[in-house]
């Protein structure tokens, strides 16, 4: 009726060794989740830092780069330049790192990270005020 498979399933790990292919831990994939949303949350810290730069994004910017080395094991995180260029307005730039924040402080809670998980939903404060400031002084100069 049917031909026989001759040729072993690329897609079956029941029919023989799983060693042909790499396997991650579920907290191994979280890691990789939590560094990843970490480092682009730096990345948006330094473009951030550029337009206004302050003690408080100077020592958050610091703290992220410590926790993206940590998770990706000792390897330093890539920072982004200040360049001269206008970049993305700062409100949205604030927005995009509130949920970044957000996404990070998931994925610390899922893994159990206290540290990252604080450190995310401190961001994630910073940023939501920063948000209702630039929201009043909107309203302010509109009124």
């Amino acid at each position: 009726m049917y031909e026989p498979i001759r040729t072993k399933s690329v897609h079956s790990t029941m029919a023989g060794s799983s060693a042909d292919f790499p396997h991650r831990t579920r907290e191994e994939e979280l890691d990789i989740q939590l560094a990843g949303h970490l480092a682009a949350l730096l990345a948006v810290t330094d473009e951030l830092r550029a337009p206004a730069p302050s003690a408080d994004l100077d020592n958050a910017a610091a703290r992220l780069a410590q926790q993206v080395s940590r998770l990706r094991g000792g390897r330093t995180p890539v920072r982004a330049v200040a360049s001269d260029s206008p970049g993305a307005p700062v409100v949205a730039l604030h927005e995009r790192a509130h949920s970044l924040a957000g996404r990070a402080l998931l994925v610390a809670a899922s893994r159990a990270d206290t540290a990252a998980a604080i450190l995310a939903a401190q961001r994630m404060d910073a940023h939501a005020a920063a948000l209702a400031e630039a929201g009043s002084e909107l309203t302010a100069t509109a009124g």
